[in-house]
């Protein structure tokens, strides 16, 4: 376009000047992180920090049942988190994945639930696009015969039910009151944005807190417990009056239980509804208060909470605001957005790990303990292939060219190793894993180190894993997932990996002296 064309202005037309234009950007930017709590996280490790569409990195995955009976110890009643305990409809266990060291949330369902394995994977797809860091988000689901589970994040710091009406040590504060219900807006605003507005049956038990303390939305309520089951298990009092009539889940219904978290939140009980309503309505608003708050709240933010329930409880699913209406109100009163959530909830920070290993280490796992990758290397070069006797008993048959080859690879391997050219290393291991014909727990230790010395802690942790598997009490392997753990800022479960090869040493120290 020629510089005349492009000075004239069509009819209609505004002349654009950039620093307003950026102005307004900027302008957007903010009202989308208020509306959508996109704000920067700064945990590392626990999936959610700044990745792709809203800061949270999981992806959806289909998983097998043999993996989610590993990762809860065959479904184990010691790992069940329900509130219920082993009473619920449907349990939800928490679990720990072998390939990746984290905790998860899995939700099984009864017998039945979704006959049709079809339908149950569509919605949960459904469910498993929300990406959002204030969600508990649904990473992966299992359609396996019979068997429909769920598998989302693990929130380690329990719900707003225990936190509300079951608390110990000390009440929930006014501000992270006024903060659980920001950010449950927001969740709700995003998800209706995202095409996913209905959420069943919610309340103070489907808001969880995660390793940071702060709040967040369980992905569970999206799915009904079974295809053609309620929506609503709580008691008819705190049921959508709309509900009652047609048996139908709204974007209104769903504001109405919004209503009924503010209550909670107001007065650290659960009251009906119609309760809370007669005393709004007698401008009662004080009596609604929680007294374990002791007067510390503010009269004005909490008379905006209050008539901000009243709105959402009203009769007429008409006359209810929406999400972002719901977003607009709360987030004026969220004054202390610089104190992080675990603090005022007064827990300690659930990923920190402890300061001193718990045993006395060997020379391998102080080098392991200070991540000393050199020391680590000379350690394991010494040792040799001392510990793979008796992992392996081959036939005369078995001694074949392809075995001879094979054995050349390794052997290429350890001079390679010894020199510390750990890439020719690495390469010459692989040659000789991927015949298969003999395991060595050493060689997969050995590769493990070298992709550490390689800055590659993934695959360094799988290798690890693999000598635990070829060799299931070998302390060597738990040292190297404890390296390639710390690599991976996974502290917690680097320290407790640290003891448990300790301990496994220990005991092997003592079987010796003992024979």
């Amino acid at each position: 376009m020629g510089c005349c064309q492009s000075s004239i202005l069509r009819v209609g037309e505004r002349e654009t000047h950039p620093e307003r234009e950026k102005e307004k950007e900027k302008e957007k930017e903010k009202e989308k992180e208020q509306a959508y709590g996109t704000h920067q996280r700064t945990s590392a490790g626990d999936g959610e920090g700044d990745g792709d569409k809203e800061g949270v990195d999981f992806s959806f995955a289909e998983f097998s049942l043999p993996e989610l009976k590993a990762a809860t110890n065959n479904f184990s009643s010691e790992y069940i988190v329900s509130e219920s305990g082993d009473k619920a409809p449907n349990l939800v266990y928490k679990g720990r994945l072998q390939n990746q060291s984290r905790w998860i949330a899995v939700k099984k369902f009864s017998k039945a639930a979704w006959p049709d394995p079809k339908q149950f994977v569509e919605e949960a797809s459904g469910v498993g696009k929300l990406r959002h860091p204030r969600l508990a988000n649904l990473i992966g689901y299992c359609c396996d015969g019979d068997e429909r589970l769920l598998v989302a994040e693990y929130m380690p710091n329990d719900t707003l039910a225990k936190h509300l009406f079951h608390w110990e040590t000390q009440t929930i504060e006014w501000a992270m009151r006024l903060r659980v219900a920001l950010y449950i807006a927001q969740a709700l605003h995003y998800c209706s944005s995202e095409g996913r507005p209905l959420y069943h049956d919610l309340n103070a038990y489907r808001v969880l807190f995660d390793q940071e303390g702060d709040p967040r939305l369980s992905c569970f309520g999206f799915m009904k417990n079974s295809r053609d089951g309620k929506s609503y298990s709580t008691n008819l009092a705190y049921t959508p009056p709309e509900y009652l009539r047609n048996g139908r889940v709204t974007p209104e219904s769903v504001i109405y239980s919004f209503g009924t978290v503010l209550l909670d939140l107001l007065s650290g009980k659960h009251i009906p509804p119609s309760h809370a309503l007669d005393m709004i309505q007698g401008k009662n608003n004080m009596l609604l208060m929680d007294s374990h708050l002791e007067g510390k709240f503010s009269t004005e933010e909490a008379t905006v909470v209050v008539n901000l329930a009243s709105k959402c409880l009203q009769y007429e699913p008409r006359e209810r605001p929406d999400t972002k209406d719901l977003v607009t109100t709360l987030a004026p009163l969220h004054t202390k957005p610089d104190v992080r959530s675990h603090i005022m909830l007064g827990i300690p920070k659930h990923e920190e790990a402890p300061s001193t290993p718990q045993r006395p280490l060997s020379a391998m796992g102080e080098a392991c303990s200070r991540m000393d990758l050199t020391a680590i290397h000379q350690i394991l070069v010494a040792t040799h292939y001392r510990d793979d006797e008796g992992t392996n008993e081959l036939s005369f048959q078995e001694w074949t060219q392809q075995m001879r080859d094979m054995l050349e690879a390794r052997k290429r391997g350890d001079y390679a190793f010894r020199d510390k050219d750990f890439k020719t290393a690495i390469d010459n291991y692989s040659q000789f894993i991927d015949v298969g014909t003999m395991v060595s727990p050493t060689v997969f230790a050995r590769r493990s180190l070298c992709y550490l010395l390689c800055d590659q802690p993934d695959p360094a942790l799988r290798d690890a894993m693999q000598a635990q598997c070829v060799y299931p009490d070998w302390p060597t392997a738990f040292y190297m997932q404890s390296v390639a753990l710390a690599k991976l800022d996974m502290h917690k479960d680097a320290a407790d990996m640290l003891n448990e090869a300790a301990a496994l040493e220990e005991k092997r120290q003592r079987g010796t002296r003992g024979s």
